[in-house]
């Protein structure tokens, strides 16, 4: 059986990953390319238990305490659900991958790259993503869009400096000579995330499309 392909949504808040993500799964469903969608954290018992902890607004948590918790639902989330259906042969689509650990735990709070990368190395047994489709949108637009949704989460209710960082770092990452240093993330494409959901969708389907003929080729852009 070939193996499926993992595709994996990032972008700061309110960029529109999981819209996309619900989007994308309903076109391949119609064309009959099995797939299934995923998010960080969460996805499991255990994960979702985690995301309570993490996303609570009245929560408080240390930078370094964040970190292994996401980590530990990555792992929950690799073994039990993302493995199983990319060894099926399954399109696996992954709302935040460790690309958002560089993000916010390393570029946001500052932790240490190398000691994040190695504990990543142990989340996911060296699973690296197909592609990695990143959204960018500018901050303030996003967070806006995350306002609409209703009350912020405690990652949402960082400051403004830190969601800066945070953008600032998810752009930084589209550099070709970033990518060719971190072999763990895979090819990143950026999308624009402007304009209104069908467009930025049509622009996902044929990123996908050039990147891989087999099986996205079928899709319309």
């Amino acid at each position: 059986m070939q193996r499926g392909r993992l595709v994996v949504f990032e972008g700061a808040e309110g960029a529109g990953k999981t819209t996309q993500i619900r989007l994308l799964a309903e076109q391949l469903t119609k064309a009959g390319i099995p797939c299934v969608a995923v998010r960080e954290p969460g996805g499991t018992p255990v994960g979702d238990d985690i995301r309570d902890i993490l996303l609570h607004p009245e929560q408080e948590i240390t930078a370094a305490t964040e970190a292994l918790l996401f980590m530990a639902s990555r792992a929950e989330l690799v073994a039990r659900e993302i493995l199983p259906d990319f060894v099926e042969g399954k399109v696996v689509l992954v709302d935040r991958f460790f690309l958002s650990t560089y993000a916010y735990q390393v570029y946001g709070r500052g932790l240490p790259e190398d000691e994040v990368r190695a504990a990543n190395r142990l989340a996911t047994g060296g699973l690296v993503p197909d592609i990695t489709l990143l959204i960018d949108l500018p901050a303030a637009e996003g967070l806006s869009r995350a306002d609409a949704r209703g009350a912020r989460d405690r990652m949402e209710r960082a400051d403004d400096e830190f969601h800066d960082r945070v953008g600032k770092a998810f752009r930084r990452f589209t550099d070709a000579k970033w990518q060719h240093s971190h072999p763990e993330c895979g090819p990143i494409k950026l999308i624009d995330g402007t304009g209104d959901e069908k467009t930025v969708h049509h622009r996902i389907v044929a990123s996908l499309i050039a990147a891989f003929p087999q099986p996205f080729g079928s899709l319309k852009s």
